[in-house]
């Protein structure tokens, strides 16, 4: 198999976060034609495709409570709500996907996966494995997941790309949001940091900011923390945070053009 490339696509790109259950259809089928556009100019590349909850499952799971833990008939009827709002944006982006003439398939992480204290413990990877095999673009979600500890929870697509990745062994992830790159001024967004590493982290950690509207999985400093802690555990893995919403953007990243900030090791 040709060499893995992990794509997340951010709920604050392809929904209006600050709107509750409102996705950008626009730039939806936008990606999706720029990926479809990659696949067939790009023989051999092999995606796994991650998409984030948005204005969706962030709106359901911050009124409940959903991460931090489920044991009551309500916390369980609040599971249940992310889950329907998480699986409804789902289809939008699998749709955009089907509409642009990409064989994906969804693998839902609420079905696979079992969690333990907030982190994937167990998953069988093998449907995930032969879907790239067979040349389709398996795709997972920021999802609800049942936990040992916690009784539910809730894993962001990073979270599910931290487990994948060391399965895996990607040697680029790439994440489309909003922001051209990490601003080490956040939200004022003068002062673009052009890498990221473990050392040069504690110093910027404090000012790289949160995300835009509701978001129960952290924001970009949590992100960058995870995939640094990646490039530890990844030999040569490096991490591209970049904007999706610049037409071509994403098509010069699946290409292999640098683009927005590198995290590595």
């Amino acid at each position: 198999m040709s060499e893995i490339i992990f794509l997340k696509l951010g709920g604050s790109l392809i929904t209006d976060k600050t709107r509750p259950y409102t996705p950008r259809l626009d730039v939806l089928s936008r990606l999706a034609a720029e990926i479809a556009d990659t696949r067939r100019t790009t023989p051999g590349l092999s995606l796994v495709l991650g998409h984030g909850s948005g204005s969706f499952g962030h709106t359901a799971a911050k009124k409940h409570g959903t991460r931090e833990g489920v044991a009551s008939p309500e916390g369980w009827q609040g599971f249940t709500e992310v889950w329907r709002q998480a699986s409804a944006l789902n289809r939008y982006v699998m749709q955009a996907l089907a509409e642009a003439g990409i064989p994906a398939l969804a693998l839902a992480p609420v079905s696979a996966v079992i969690a333990r204290e907030g982190r994937v413990a167990r998953w069988n990877l093998e449907p995930l494995q032969r879907a790239l095999a067979a040349g389709l673009l398996p795709v997972v979600y920021g999802d609800v997941i049942f936990d040992e500890v916690r009784g539910g929870t809730i894993l962001s697509t990073e979270d599910l790309f931290e487990h994948l990745a060391v399965e895996l062994q990607p040697k680029r992830i790439l994440l489309a949001g909003l922001e051209d790159a990490v601003w080490a001024d956040f939200p004022a967004n003068t002062q673009r940091i052009e890498r990221i590493t473990a050392k040069s982290f504690e110093s910027l950690r404090a000012s790289v900011g949160g995300s835009h509207g509701a978001d129960v999985t952290g924001g970009m400093e949590s992100k960058v923390r995870q995939m640094l802690d990646l490039a530890q555990r990844v030999p040569g893995l490096q991490a591209h945070i970049f904007s999706g919403e610049i037409p071509g953007n994403l098509s010069r990243a699946l290409r292999g053009e640098n683009l927005g900030t590198i995290v590595s090791r």
